[in-house]
């Protein structure tokens, strides 16, 4: 128990005398934008960190519940679009046929604009939830796939011979081999993938959606300097989400591939 609060403590201690300096520069640079530099409109660009803290305070509640909006429809795709990719790479791991059929048509469908893409969407399902859980399912879909597909692939060649020997079945060797060796790449995909899914949720709400954090967003932006705070709440909130989401697919890899070489340290073992 020592051990372990000892190695939290030196993993915190960087990151808080990180973030310290960090606000305290920005603190520094907004007040010289206003007092020195004299720079108009300085509150818009770069506001006190206080008075946005303060904000974050008073409108917690709101901010709460329309960033948990956000949050639970860019899971929701964000869950669909992992289901589909990995379904899709473990059919190209076992059929070469298929791996050239679909992957040509994943890579080109990765070539279409997020930003033209949304509309498109939103203008044809003409629900804001769906567009939103579309989205981010297809953010999800495409990084998922390939790191899943390169994990599948990366299996020890002496280990598939050593299974063959044994005549284990196809789907024996996905369980007990494939499958626990896809892991790492998997959750690379995944967490690549997580804080992607929550900016596309956010995208589809600036296109005139009810609820959501972008909603939030785009109204303090069109009421301009007299709501600065408020909209760099909503920015702030945002990346929190997509802090969130990455931190939660970290400690799903920690549970879930505890034996990878970043987590022997903290104890991790196979």
């Amino acid at each position: 128990m020592k051990l372990n609060r000892a190695v939290m403590l030196r993993r915190a201690l960087p990151l808080f005398v990180w973030v310290s300096g960090l606000l305290i520069l920005w603190e520094a640079a907004s007040w010289w934008l206003l007092h020195v530099a004299r720079t108009p409109l300085a509150q818009s660009k770069l506001p006190y960190v206080h008075e946005v803290a303060a904000t974050l305070w008073m409108y917690s509640g709101t901010l709460f519940r329309e960033g948990g909006a956000t949050f639970g429809n860019a899971g929701a795709g964000f869950l669909i679009g992992a289901f589909a990719g990995v379904l899709l790479a473990v059919l190209m791991s076992l059929s070469r046929t298929i791996e050239q059929l679909a992957f040509p048509y994943a890579v080109a469908s990765q070539m279409i604009p997020i930003l033209g893409l949304a509309p498109i969407i939103y203008g044809i399902v003409r629900d804001e939830q769906v567009s939103r859980i579309i989205i981010s399912g297809y953010i999800t879909f495409f990084p998922v796939a390939l790191n899943m597909l390169r994990g599948l692939r990366s299996v020890d060649p002496s280990a598939l011979e050593l299974m063959h020997s044994y005549a284990a079945r196809p789907w024996t060797v996905y369980w007990k081999l494939r499958l626990p060796a896809s892991l790492p790449a998997l959750f690379s995909g995944l967490k690549i993938a997580a804080p992607l899914a929550v900016t596309g949720a956010i995208l589809v709400e600036l296109m005139g959606a009810q609820r959501g954090i972008g909603v939030i967003m785009l109204r303090n932006l069109y009421y301009g300097p007299s709501h600065a705070y408020m909209f760099w709440s909503t920015v702030l909130v945002g990346a929190l989400l997509g802090i969130a989401s990455y931190g939660l697919m970290s400690l799903l890899e920690r549970l879930a591939a505890p034996w990878q070489p970043e987590f022997r340290s903290q104890g991790g073992e196979r």
